[in-house]
C-alpha cells in the first residue's frame, strides 16, 4: 500500500488513480448521495442506504481514508474575483514526471495532467488578471526546466464544472 497525499492507495498505485475494487453497492449509494450533498449527516446518509449512523460513519470514514472520496467546497473561481482562467498545452523535452512536478509547485496551477498526444501535459491556470497570465506562463512555465512549447486556451466562459462521476 502506497501514499499519495497522505492517503494509502490499497492497489499500491502511487498516482491515486487506481480502482478500488471492493466496493459494493451500499459503498457506491454513499457516494452517490456524497455526491449531492457532501454535508449531509451520518444520520440521513444511514437512513438512505439502510444502514446504522455508526457503521455509515464507519463506510465513509474508509472511503475518505482510501482516497475513494474527498468532500471539498466546489467554486466557480470567476464568481470569486479571478477573471482569467487558462488551459495550457505543454511540450516537455526529457522527464514529462519531472515537468509536472516542477510546474504543480506553481500556485496559479490548479490541475496537472500528463497526457498523450500532442501536449504532454495540460494545465489549468486561475489567475486575477490576463497580466498574471501572462507573467505566470513567460516568467514561470516558458523557463521551467524540460518545458520546450506552451500553447495557451484561454477560457471565455466556465459553463460545466463537475466532479460527480458516477460509479459502476
Amino acid at each position: 500500500m502506497t501514499l499519495t497525499n497522505g492517503r494509502p492507495h490499497p492497489n499500491g498505485d502511487p498516482s491515486g488513480a487506481g480502482v478500488i475494487d471492493d466496493l459494493d453497492e451500499i459503498d457506491k449509494a454513499l457516494i452517490r448521495e456524497l455526491q449531492q450533498d457532501g454535508r449531509k449527516s451520518f444520520t440521513d446518509l444511514a437512513r438512505a442506504v439502510d444502514l446504522s449512523s455508526n457503521a455509515t460513519r464507519l463506510r465513509v470514514q474508509r472511503l475518505l481514508q482510501t482516497g475513494v472520496v474527498d468532500i471539498v467546497a466546489i467554486t466557480n473561481p470567476l464568481t470569486l474575483g479571478f477573471r482569467t482562467m487558462a488551459m495550457a498545452g505543454v511540450e516537455v523535452e526529457g522527464p514529462v514526471r519531472e515537468t509536472a512536478s516542477l510546474i504543480d509547485a506553481v500556485a496559479e496551477v490548479s490541475y496537472v495532467v500528463i497526457c498523450s498526444g500532442r501536449y504532454d501535459l495540460l494545465v489549468e491556470l486561475v489567475c486575477d488578471d490576463d497580466e498574471q497570465l501572462l507573467q505566470i506562463v513567460d516568467g514561470n512555465l516558458r523557463k521551467l526546466p524540460g518545458v520546450r512549447r506552451v500553447e495557451l486556451f484561454t477560457y471565455l466562459d466556465l459553463k460545466k464544472q463537475t466532479y460527480a462521476w458516477g460509479t459502476r
